[in-house]
């Protein structure tokens, strides 16, 4: 009895001794795992403070870069004219006029003439009080002196535009201001005269405005020759140089720093020290104005969360190391469950296969599924990796449109499979009623990113094909992009976004291409290009293309491609779900010519728009930078007299611009509901009379018929229309 006792005792004493050392090693893991987490948390918020930062100063440099586009496009729109006026000095100053009217965003303007080819002449235009009533003044003062003047030195001496080093308007309303000036060329190429655009930067500080997630950071934007324009001190703003603040500071090694890399017109980030904390320094330039933009992000604020998290890991390792010796304590009566154990997986085998049936039928399978057309041939697959997924497909006819989509959902198994069914439910109600991918996926995102708490997330592709035509709408969230099949193979153009329901209220972008007969579209999930084999190699992309080269039907693409990954694969198990779409398109559309739309209201801020619609016809047609200028001056001539006239005033109106791109000519047709009005049957402007004598008019369409080849006016279904034909 008592060898027994002490061996029972002996036993005791190892098991405790072995459940000691186990808690001991758990300590130690659970420690060293802290300081890991610790690491990794710290680089993950630095690379979220980046990105932040990045995001910050792409949002605002888009967002200039905007404003001096705007700017340099309506002076460049106007130079043609300006060359033509320098012949007619009396009308000098509309072009100033006209650039001021119909560009809300600039100040003022002049049309300054180089002395020694015409005299002091420069009449300046702007608008009393930023936005009222139209003013003119000469600039050609003893007091002024133009000629010696930045604005008008520079532009001469480059030979092209210049922006100019912002200043302050004292006396003007105190704001910062910067010019745009551009030589003027007569016609044997000798610099006459310099036109200008002053656009006010107020708006710079709301622009760069308090970053809501750091508290204390804060935003610098200084110009080429290191003046300070926005700063949280205000004395700094147009009264400091980046140069008289690193040499006043106590730091001025880190300051000096900081200073060259806003003056080196790269992008990056450096370390500051200001009172003796650290801050990290996001800086990046702003294209064609010689700016630079930084974000000051204290360092403190950016890893404050680590500090509260790590004592809640801390007391979290406590408890855990307790509930280690509890769990110790209880391993020996755990063998019982086992059976238990058993038995729920059994009844959960059962509940996954009823799930993967039920969500299977949620999933359009019957192909062809429209056999009476003969316009598209339609095929799609759905291969789950288990037992119910996250990927996800549907589609169907309305309207004689066809509208389809592609997903797939962050994660595995039954959460990711309720998230697909969600999914698919939205995409059917918000496309019950609504042809515009773009509005689709906004909706969709909206509703799934206010309910999402486990953090999931959806790719997603829809699309809308007009079956008549062949247009295609479509908009990307996040997901692959698809293979167009014409002529060659190649992957759709789109563009990222962020998936669905990870933040709600983003700006999802949609985007068309033209399909023409035996054109074909190829969707698929990320389960192909990354199956992978024994070896970890992935299928990708290439062996993918290399089976879509062969001629087969939308349902032979689907089974090669299964068949090549399977066999690719081998023994491998499946690691991700595989679905795929093929949209195989059989219409008429004539690939001879392609059409282009343009629908603006009856607003003059809207005529900003035509630039950018004029831009990307001639990029696609490979128009010179000349003709392209021409054609936008004479659709912004005719549209803009359809604005400011065709409508009452005070009413809203729609104004139609179609753009039929044919193999040898452009033609644009501008179509409203309004006034009837022929202005091809204005008589035309004499342009030999001086601007006094010359009748208010008609030097619009004067200049509309030097541009155009043909122009044509028809008054139909209570609509006018005016052609106008460009031979290429």
């Amino acid at each position: 009895m008592k060898q027994d006792s002490k061996l029972a005792n002996k036993q005791m004493s190892l098991s405790i001794r072995a459940g000691l050392l186990i808690v001991v090693m758990a300590a130690l893991f659970l420690e060293t795992t802290n300081v890991l987490q610790y690491v990794f948390a710290r680089r993950v918020l630095r690379n979220e403070a980046s990105l932040r930062a990045e995001g910050e100063l792409e949002k605002a440099q888009i967002h200039i870069q905007s404003i001096v586009n705007q700017a340099e496009v309506a002076v460049h729109n106007s130079i043609w004219i300006a060359q033509w006026c320098l012949t007619h000095k009396d009308s000098l100053y509309r072009v100033p006029e006209r650039l001021v009217r119909e560009n809300p965003i600039i100040e003022g303007s002049t049309l300054a003439l180089v002395p020694s080819r015409g005299g002091l002449m420069a009449p300046y235009v702007f608008q009393e009080g930023g936005a009222g009533e139209i003013k003119h003044l000469s600039l050609a003062t003893e007091a002024y002196d133009y000629p010696s003047k930045e604005w008008f030195t520079k532009p001469i001496e480059l030979g092209e535009g210049y922006w100019s080093e912002p200043y302050l308007d004292v006396g003007g309303g105190d704001v910062v201001m910067t010019t745009y000036s551009m030589p003027v060329r007569d016609a044997d190429g000798n610099i006459c005269a310099v036109l200008t655009a002053d656009i006010s930067l107020d708006w710079l500080s709301g622009l760069m405005g308090k970053n809501s997630v750091y508290p204390h950071a804060f935003n610098l934007v200084v110009s080429r020759g290191g003046q300070i324009m926005v700063s949280p001190i205000q004395d700094f703003i147009m009264r400091k140089t980046t140069d008289e603040v690193a040499a006043s500071s106590g730091d001025s090694a880190s300051f000096m720093r900081v200073n060259r890399a806003l003056r080196s017109g790269e992008s990056g980030e450096v370390s500051l020290k200001i009172n003796g904390k650290g801050n990290i320094v996001y800086y990046a330039p702003v294209a064609k104005t010689g700016w630079a933009m930084a974000v000051v992000l204290p360092e403190d604020e950016v890893y404050a969360g680590i500090h509260r998290v790590g004592i809640y890991v801390k007391l979290m390792q406590i408890l855990a190391i307790i509930l280690l010796a509890l769990i110790l304590r209880s391993a020996a009566k755990s063998t019982a469950g086992f059976e238990v154990l058993n038995k729920q997986k059994e009844r959960m085998e059962g509940e996954l296969h009823v799930g993967h049936e039920i969500q299977m039928s949620m999933i359009p399978k019957t192909f062809p599924p429209f056999p009476d057309r003969k316009d598209l041939d339609f095929a799609a697959s759905i291969t789950p990796a288990k037992e119910v997924g996250g990927d996800l497909y549907d589609y169907y006819l309305r309207d004689g449109k066809l509208l389809f989509c592609i997903g797939d959902v962050s994660g595995k198994g039954v959460p990711a499979a309720l998230v697909m069914a969600v999914t698919r439910s939205l995409f059917r109600a918000a496309s019950a009623h609504e042809f515009s991918p773009q509005r689709i996926v906004t909706y969709m995102n909206d509703s799934m990113a206010e309910t999402n708490e486990n953090d999931m997330f959806v790719t997603f592709f829809c699309g809308t094909l007009d079956l008549t035509t062949g247009h295609l709408r479509y908009c990307n969230a996040g997901h692959n992009p698809p293979f167009m099949l014409t002529d060659a193979i190649r992957p759709l153009q789109v563009d990222a976004n962020i998936p669905l329901g990870v933040m709600s209220g983003f700006a999802f972008t949609e985007q068309e291409v033209d399909m023409y007969y035996d054109d074909a579209l190829f969707l698929f999930t990320d389960g192909l290009t990354e199956a992978e084999n024994a070896q970890a190699e992935q299928f990708g992309l290439e062996r993918t293309e290399t089976v879509l080269h062969a001629r087969r039907s939308s349902q032979g693409h689907l089974e090669a491609l299964k068949s090549a990954v399977d066999e690719f694969v081998g023994d491998a198990p499946q690691s991700d779900d595989l679905t795929m779409l093929f949209i195989h398109y059989l219409g008429t559309a004539d690939p001879e010519q392609s059409e282009r739309h343009l629908l603006l209201h009856n607003d003059i801020q809207q005529i900003p728009q035509l630039a950018d619609f004029v831009g990307t016809i001639a990029h696609d047609m490979k128009l010179s930078q000349s003709l392209a200028m021409g054609l936008n001056l004479a659709l912004e001539e005719a549209v803009t007299n359809v604005i400011l006239y065709a409508y009452p005033k005070g009413s809203d109106g729609l104004v139609d611009i179609e753009a039929i791109l044919r193999q040898n000519s452009l033609e644009f047709i501008i179509s409203d509901s309004g006034i009837p009005f022929d202005p091809t049957a204005a008589p035309e402007a004499d342009v030999t009379l001086s601007a006094e004598e010359r009748p208010i008019g008609g030097l619009g369409i004067f200049l509309v018929r030097q541009i155009m080849d043909e122009v044509h006016y028809e008054h139909r279904d209570n609509k006018n229309f005016l052609s106008m034909i460009k031979n290429i």
